[in-house]
């Protein structure tokens, strides 16, 4: 009788967790009000620049990525005044857990879980923000690339690898929409070999003639296409906009 008692606890929480981030998931894509974005800043590699960097960071050096969502969202039909409220937070001292260079499916999920308790305890809110991005920042004269930027769905969070740098932060922007749009639902839309943008759906002017170069990104698509082997990374969000099948991920567009 206990075990079947335990069975049964068990299954209740698990559908009651799965029910709960299924009405998060639909609430964050309705549109009926201001989604919560907080920023939290770590120092991702110890450095005396990355660290004065976030000492000088304010609100709104992340107001184009408000205004980007409001711009589209409005291009789409949204009446939402603001769409996404920005907001940052306290600098967190601890690096996130490593997904490790070729994650399988357990080691991905393993990860998952990890991501989850560590987002936990390293974040004190008395209320949750409905998305959080993590933002580690890198010293800018080290020519090396970065780690992959993530943002998940399931848990509504994002990790943006930057350089803390001013001249960086319109392209370290163009990288926080991208992932908060993952934490939405949105796909990638871009060759993850190459980061080569996908046509149609990853070019932001699928119908131009001729095809390339394409004046802007699509923001899933991640970068400019300039040529069917060659992209750059748009230098602001006034380069990118939300293509149609974004869109359509994340209930902007519905039809």
């Amino acid at each position: 009788m206990f075990r079947v008692i335990r069975i049964a606890l068990l299954l209740f929480i698990l559908v009651f967790v799965g029910l709960s981030a299924w009405l998060t998931q639909a609430r964050s894509t309705d549109w009926n009000n201001s989604l919560w974005v907080k920023i939290y800043p770590i120092n991702a590699d110890g450095s005396e620049a990355s660290a004065r960097h976030i000492e000088r960071l304010r609100p709104e050096h992340f107001a184009s990525v408000e205004a980007f969502i409001s711009r589209e969202a409005q291009r789409y039909g949204i009446q939402l005044e603001q769409p996404v409220r920005m907001e940052l937070g306290g600098e967190i001292r601890e690096q996130p857990p490593k997904i490790g260079d070729s994650p399988g499916m357990f080691s991905v999920l393993a990860w998952s879980l990890k991501m989850r308790f560590w987002v936990a305890s390293v974040t004190d809110d008395d209320i949750d923000p409905d998305v959080r991005i993590f933002l580690r920042y890198h010293r800018p004269e080290v020519d090396v690339p970065l780690e992959n930027s993530v943002g998940m769905q399931k848990g509504m969070y994002g990790i943006v690898n930057a350089f803390a740098s001013r001249q960086s932060r319109g392209s370290n922007n163009v990288i926080i929409a991208h992932e908060f749009l993952h934490t939405l639902g949105a796909s990638d839309k871009y060759d993850p070999s190459t980061g080569q943008p996908l046509a149609p759906h990853g070019l932001a002017d699928p119908d131009r003639s001729p095809l390339y170069p394409q004046e802007k990104a699509e923001i899933m698509g991640g970068r400019i296409a300039l040529s069917a082997n060659n992209a750059e990374i748009p230098r602001h969000l006034e380069l990118a906009i939300i293509g149609p099948e974004t869109a359509r991920e994340v209930r902007l567009l519905r039809d």
